[in-house]
């Protein structure tokens, strides 16, 4: 794709990186065809291609940008599925990221959106005000009949069970200790939704951790790796997160206190991944930053280096050769940290009957606080994939993603963690 920035835009480092991103746009439109969005429009503008030609006008004339481009930039679900596609090797993400900072500053937001995404800001990063608020939405649907639609919509977001307190791995830090020599040490993030949502992921990653001579630490100060912050533009929010996070596993790692840092939930794990990118700029967090990157790995990763399937026993494994699951694919894993085959063949070493659903690479809808934001084309990518699912014949779903479980768990096709899953073979309770 021609640009056409002047010379004192290109002094701007972000301008320059964007200026390389969309030089490397060919417009074939290989990305319309994974792209979630478009899938259920069928409108360019909700296509990468179509958002990446917008995001060039955007950022090379900002007095060009009307109301449709927010619209269109805001109804990007950040799946990534794009970028496993693109022949080109476009770097979306990251000129989304450029292109959403450019437009907040040019377009004011309406007050409710920005009430809304304050409010979210403020709420879902901390577990005990999220548990909270996930309680009085459930008081709240005996009264949704005199709510906005938009507000109905978001209430039936709400979970029909929830534990009854915050996760309390992580409320502190601890370390846990394996019973057996250990082998390694590792710090875990224990996540901000997922501790108010299911306290039974971060207990099973210790327990299986544990299981294999890992010892596990837990940072009470990084509670959250500041994607959500990040995807709805509180930038500044998101920096003061990442910072937290990279100040305690920066010196940690340094000490030699932890060899790794591990992450069960895909989509932070995507997001710590990227601080070396994010801090590229700031000469006092980028090598601390790109240092925390490099140290952090799915646990699905993490599992993969370690002699796990010892743990298990000829009765486990039977047990889950009795079992069919269907394997959900978060798009955090599978396209932004380009890991799809490995939690596939981890399960079926474990035993268990693991088929896939079609369409696979398509988004489940949750995609962070984009089923609150954007209820409508969430929903519709929730009964694509619900029936996806169902076709399978599955007994239950496993995923690697807090979001994805959320969305898609239902009392008729269960969905669990696929830690919880290996937890289970060896040695733990049956999750569902």
């Amino acid at each position: 794709m021609q640009t056409h920035f002047s010379p004192d835009q290109l002094k701007d480092p972000l301008i320059a990186e964007a200026d390389s991103i969309l030089r490397a746009c060919v417009h074939c439109g290989f990305c319309t065809a994974t792209c979630p969005t478009f899938v259920l429009t069928g409108d360019e503008r909700d296509s990468p291609r179509g958002r990446i030609w917008m995001m060039r006008e955007l950022l090379e004339r900002p007095e060009s940008v009307t109301a449709d481009t927010g619209i269109h930039l805001d109804r990007c679900l950040g799946c990534l599925s794009c970028t496993t596609t693109c022949p080109s090797g476009v770097d979306y993400p990251h000129l989304l990221d450029i292109g959403r900072a450019q437009l907040d500053k040019q377009v004011k937001r309406p007050m409710p959106d920005r009430l809304m995404r304050g409010f979210l800001a403020k709420t879902i990063p901390y577990a005990g005000r999220f548990h909270a608020m996930m309680r009085l939405a459930q008081i709240g649907r005996w009264f949704r009949w005199a709510m906005p639609a938009r507000l109905r919509r978001m209430l039936d977001k709400v979970p029909e069970k929830m534990p009854r307190r915050p996760d309390p791995i992580g409320a502190k830090t601890a370390v846990y200790t394996p019973s057996k020599p250990t082998v390694m040490r590792v710090a875990l993030l224990a996540g901000c939704a997922q501790r108010a949502l299911n306290p039974d992921i971060n207990a099973s990653t210790i327990r299986l951790l544990n299981r294999l001579g890992v010892e596990v630490k837990v940072y009470a100060e990084t509670h959250c790796c500041g994607a959500l912050a990040h995807h709805i533009g509180a930038v500044d929010a998101a920096h003061e997160s990442v910072k937290i996070a990279v100040h305690h596993w920066h010196g940690a790692l340094k000490e030699r206190a932890i060899d790794a840092i591990v992450v069960n939930a895909s989509g932070c794990g995507t997001m710590v991944k990227d601080y070396g990118h994010m801090m590229q700029h700031d000469q006092e967090w980028s090598a601390k930053a790109a240092a925390v990157s490099a140290a952090t790995c799915d646990i699905t990763e993490l599992l993969d280096r370690l002699n796990w399937q010892a743990a298990t026993t000829p009765e486990t494994r039977q047990t889950a050769t009795e079992t069919t699951l269907a394997y959900h694919s978060a798009c955090s894993l599978q396209h932004g940290q380009k890991i799809h085959d490995l939690p596939l063949r981890l399960l079926r070493q474990a035993g268990f009957q693991v088929v896939q659903p079609r369409d696979g690479h398509l988004c489940c809808g949750s995609a962070g606080v984009y089923n609150l934001l954007q209820p409508e084309l969430a929903d519709g990518l929730k009964s694509r994939k619900t029936e996806s699912l169902k076709a399978t014949g599955a007994e239950v779903v496993a995923a690697g993603n807090i979001g994805c479980i959320s969305q898609l768990n239902a009392s008729d096709l269960p969905v669990r963690h696929t830690v919880e899953l290996l937890d289970w073979v060896t040695g733990g309770e049956k999750p569902f």
